[in-house]
């Protein structure tokens, strides 16, 4: 199973030198997972610099994967791995669907390098 946080989603939307790295994850529709705040933050972004549609086109591929909704379980194992991981809320939240689910998280943010189950490929430097 794969998560995949929402910068190596909107990498891999916009085509950037990291898409490729991303894009083995996300086409695996099957074991994909997509925690229910990667479509808030995804969508957010996409619709404040693209527009609406494509920010609904980005939504529908999102939702080829299995979409998990934060409830009270997830929430307080959240709160947990927030507090001991020193996690910003939504991260506390993608990272522990991935550990609730077994999953590899994919992303390119730095915090979470190095940290057990995470595929991490960092940013390249802007020039």
């Amino acid at each position: 199973m794969n998560v995949v946080d929402s910068s190596a989603w909107l990498s891999y939307l916009a085509g950037e030198a990291n898409a490729g790295f991303f894009a083995k994850a996300i086409e695996d529709t099957e074991n994909l997972v997509v925690p229910s705040i990667c479509l808030c933050e995804v969508f957010k972004v996409i619709l404040r610099e693209r527009g609406e549609d494509e920010a609904l086109l980005a939504i529908a591929a999102m939702q080829e994967g299995k979409v998990v909704d934060l409830d009270s379980m997830l929430a307080l194992e959240a709160a947990t791995v927030g507090h001991e991981e020193g996690l910003a809320l939504a991260d506390s939240i993608i990272y522990a669907t991935a550990r609730m689910r077994s999953a590899t998280l994919w992303t390119q943010d730095e915090h979470f390098s190095g940290k057990p189950g995470v595929r991490f490929k960092p940013k390249p430097k802007q020039t």
